[in-house]
C-alpha cells in the first residue's frame, strides 16, 4: 500500500471532472449512450455523443491548465 501524504488534501496540479452518461432511445429497438462532461473548477460543460469527443475536451482542458 502506497500510502501519499494526507489523503484527504487534493493533489498538486490535479484537475477534477464531472462525468454523466444516459442513455437514449434511438427507436427500432437501438440506443445509444450520450454525455456530459463538466470541469468542475472552471464550470465549463460540454456534452459529447462519443469517447473520443470527450477525451478531446479533457486534453484541451489539461494541455490548457498545465501549459507553462
Amino acid at each position: 500500500m502506497v500510502n501519499n501524504k494526507d489523503s484527504s488534501q487534493p493533489m498538486q496540479n490535479s484537475q477534477l471532472f464531472m462525468l454523466r452518461m444516459w442513455q437514449e432511445d434511438l427507436g427500432n429497438g437501438q440506443c445509444a449512450f450520450r454525455g456530459k462532461i463538466q470541469h468542475v473548477s472552471s464550470g465549463e460543460v460540454r456534452y459529447f455523443l462519443d469517447w473520443q469527443a470527450m477525451q478531446a475536451f479533457v486534453e484541451e482542458l489539461l494541455h490548457t491548465n498545465y501549459r507553462e
